[in-house]
């Protein structure tokens, strides 16, 4: 009886717990909209309250496909200013986060085609296989990257070099869904492709960024070594 009364209190404060968070949620979805209602109202100073909490995904989600922070910048300007100058347009049919996201992403393509620097050498090691995708190598032991090891700087360099080294389409879903922490839905919203493709491009950039980082478990990450994209991308 105890044991169901426990059960019971414990389950009660989940729902409870659940509830409050979905509340929080719909609050500040809420905020968000009246915030976006006011900007197209003509209310100027209402759009950089909007901005605030979304300037550093922006950047992130710049300097991962850009990769310098000076183009990052750039890039995140330009799309904060289209999005402001969009937002009369906005219908709110996905989040804002969601459209100001499609927005950088794209500035970011523009600032890569011209530039050029969208070409990509490829891993000595990949693999291919018989309809030339991406194959992983095969690692017999394969460890979690250990918490305490994030803090290192050559593991952070060597994260970086990776990331780096990934094509754009691989690079860009692994950014949202695995730093930015969009919904496979709300990534799909912003890449303009289905969910189930999410699905597969991030399980292959995961599968790339692992064979990218894996020959450093035996031993020191060589800060100098260089990372390049595999050759079916």
């Amino acid at each position: 009886m105890m044991t169901a009364n426990v059960q019971a209190v414990v389950s009660e404060s989940r729902t409870d717990a659940a509830a409050r968070c979905s509340a929080n949620v719909s609050d500040k979805q809420a905020a968000e909209v009246a915030l976006v209602r006011r900007v197209q109202a003509g209310d100027v100073n209402a759009f950089y309250e909007l901005i605030g909490p979304y300037e550093r995904a922006v950047f992130l989600t710049a300097v991962g496909l850009v990769k310098n922070d000076a183009d990052a910048e750039d890039v995140a300007q330009e799309a904060i200013l289209k999005a402001f100058k969009g937002l009369a347009n906005f219908r709110g049919d996905a989040k804002f986060s969601t459209w100001l996201i499609q927005i950088t992403i794209n500035e970011a393509k523009m600032k890569l085609r011209k530039d050029r620097r969208h070409l990509y050498e490829s891993i000595e090691d990949g693999q291919q296989g018989e309809d030339g995708d991406y194959m992983p190598m095969d690692f017999a032991d394969w460890r979690e990257i250990p918490s305490e090891a994030l803090a290192r700087k050559e593991v952070r360099d060597a994260l970086t070099a990776a990331l780096k080294s990934l094509s754009e389409k691989y690079r860009t879903v692994l950014i949202l869904r695995d730093v930015q922490q969009l919904s496979i839905t709300e990534t799909a919203q912003a890449l303009g492709i289905s969910e189930a493709n999410v699905k597969t491009r991030l399980s292959r950039a995961r599968l790339q960024l692992r064979d990218a980082l894996a020959p450093g478990f035996d031993g020191p990450w060589n800060t100098t070594r260089d990372y390049s994209a595999p050759k079916s991308l």
